[in-house]
């Protein structure tokens, strides 16, 4: 018998005799990469026109882009989408694989799908939850009555916003863009727009309040689900909406038995 298999032999034995327990395992890694949606659904309160990432310059930088990301070593990729859809996506990816699905512009396809490939990973999961949205209707039903100046105070930041995010889509690279949907400062603008009302019904029906908790409440949900992918020795990819990536930065920041990975050096 060779030195090799001597060898071998010898790890399958002590593996066999001490195997290695979850304590062991070293902590799971996770990166999350917050992006504009590339197909937007309009359904976000800030509505802009965003760039086109299927012209030849921003496919070329997305090959790039999925090729450094995918030598993170990702063993688990999770996307922004229900998981009432997770079997259709899979068949997707399988399609995609066998050279017979067409990437669509959704970042589902132009990131998840791409770095998928490259990592050499079999699926790509979901990790949305849709039961719980934001519910912020009786908030803006109670505010031009009984606090416009809350109402006057969130339209102008909604506004302001607003004509940021275009002139940036309107001026800036697909790198710069993602770059920027990667900036702390930008996420803590995206957080504080829940904010600037949160005071509303305050020591009385808490409106305000609870329309930020509801927003909150499904990101938590979210963020389980990243939590039940990201067991010991995982290396896990988060590709979401910046919005949800903001707060679940702060959850993973605060998670003891997870490490964050920052994906700005790769951008």
């Amino acid at each position: 018998m060779s030195s090799k298999s001597n060898w071998l032999g010898l790890a399958i034995l002590i593996a066999y005799l001490y195997p290695i327990t979850a304590d062991e395992l070293p902590q799971a890694e996770v990166m999350l990469f917050g992006v504009f949606h590339f197909a937007s659904p309009g359904l976000d309160k800030v509505k802009t026109k965003h760039v086109d990432v299927t012209t030849p310059e921003s496919q070329r930088y997305l090959e790039e882009l999925t090729a450094r990301i995918a030598e993170f070593g990702p063993t688990v990729i999770l996307v922004e989408e229900d998981p009432k859809h997770e079997a259709e996506l899979q068949q997707e990816y399988r399609d995609y694989l066998a050279g017979n699905y067409d990437l669509g512009v959704n970042e589902i396809y132009q990131l998840g799908f791409r770095i998928a490939e490259k990592a050499g990973l079999e699926t790509v999961y979901t990790f949305d939850e849709r039961s719980v949205q934001w519910n912020a209707q009786p908030l803006f039903d109670y505010m031009p009555e009984n606090d416009p100046a809350a109402q006057q105070a969130i339209d102008a930041l909604i506004a302001e916003i607003t004509e940021d995010m275009q002139q940036a889509h309107d001026t800036l690279s697909l790198p710069q863009l993602l770059a920027r949907m990667n900036d702390a400062d930008f996420d803590q603008l995206n957080k504080s727009l829940y904010l600037v009302t949160n005071q509303v019904g305050a020591g009385d029906n808490f409106v305000g309040a609870d329309a930020a908790a509801s927003w909150w409440h499904r990101n938590f949900r979210m963020y389980a689900n990243v939590q039940k992918h990201a067991v010991p020795g995982a290396r896990v990819l988060v590709i979401g909406g910046q919005g949800h990536i903001a707060i679940l930065k702060d959850l993973l920041a605060d998670d003891m038995d997870r490490k964050s990975v920052d994906v700005v050096p790769y951008l």
